[in-house]
């Protein structure tokens, strides 16, 4: 069993749980950016939580099966046919031998993630089948006419399960970092509350948010310190970094906060343009910034 791949999009990359354990020697993570939608997807095929799902990018997809199997598209908005044919998105959708099945460009988020029966089965690279487009570990980027293996299901479809839709009015919740000294009380209660828009150089790699720019209550730079996902890096200009799973492993701006995990696949679906709202949160949920409860150690 295989896809053949007639059209990758923008960008198509292959992607699963992650990379774990390696960040010490310089691999980032990787994994599905919205990880709930691609957990989402292979429960409707009945794969497991650790199998490799396709993940688009805002363009769409268009593969050729070349064995009957289920899929389903999770994620994004988007229209989804077989054979020209329009079928229901974050359902399981039973597919003949030699069908096209198209992606169409998403009209609502980034991401769409499209599910197989069996998993897409090319071979991991320590321990994980997700590309790393920061430093271009794993499986090389979804290119058109390849050929992507399939395994062998696992389970049957999931009878029912339900998808979430992330709409408009948006925010992060962000909890106080390492570095939350390097701004003040002041700067921390601008920033709850902040709307911030999604600039357009954003990827896998950070989301970019451009807005009141927040001003240093230090002089001079860091050193090169470790970086984890979810983290808010202050740079210079003082536009906000948030790092997505294919960040680097360290980084020399300060980290002033961290992205609640359960956010982080908002992160995934914001659109360049799109606003954004960010939540300060503190240990003690007594108010907004470090003095609030929060350590800033």
């Amino acid at each position: 069993m295989s896809l053949e791949v007639l059209d990758a999009g923008a960008l198509t990359t292959i992607q699963d749980l992650g990379r774990f354990g390696h960040a010490h020697l310089g691999v980032p993570r990787a994994g599905a950016l919205d990880a709930p939608a691609a957990a989402l997807a292979n429960r409707l095929v009945g794969n497991g939580r650790a199998a490799a799902v396709l993940e688009t990018t805002l363009s769409g997809l268009t593969v050729r099966t070349h064995r009957a199997r289920t899929i389903a598209v999770t994620g994004a908005t988007c229209e989804v046919t077989v054979d020209g044919r329009a079928m229901a998105h974050s359902e399981p959708i039973s597919v003949r031998a030699g069908a096209t099945v198209e992606l169409g460009h998403a009209s609502a988020g980034v991401r769409s993630y499209l599910a197989v029966a069996g998993g897409i089965d090319v071979r991991p690279v320590l321990g994980s089948r997700s590309t790393d487009t920061l430093a271009w570990v794993g499986p090389a980027r979804v290119q058109d006419g390849v050929w992507l293996p399939v395994g062998t299901p696992e389970g049957a479809p999931a009878p029912l399960d339900v998808g979430v839709r992330r709409t408009a009015g948006r925010h992060l919740r962000i909890a106080p970092g390492p570095r939350a000294d390097w701004i003040n009380d002041s700067a921390w209660r601008d920033l709850d509350h902040a709307a911030y828009t999604v600039g357009a150089d954003s990827n896998r790699v950070g989301l970019r948010l451009q807005g009141p720019p927040l001003h240093r209550a230090r002089t001079g730079e860091l050193a090169s310190e470790g970086i984890v996902l979810g983290a808010v890096q202050l740079p210079p200009s003082g536009q906000l970094v948030v790092f997505l799973h294919d960040h680097p492993v360290t980084g020399g701006y300060p980290v002033i906060g961290l992205v609640d995990p359960d956010d982080l696949a908002i992160c995934a679906q914001l659109r360049p343009g799109e606003r954004v709202e960010l939540r300060v949160q503190s240990s003690s949920g007594r108010g907004a910034g470090p003095s609030a409860g929060s350590s800033t150690g």
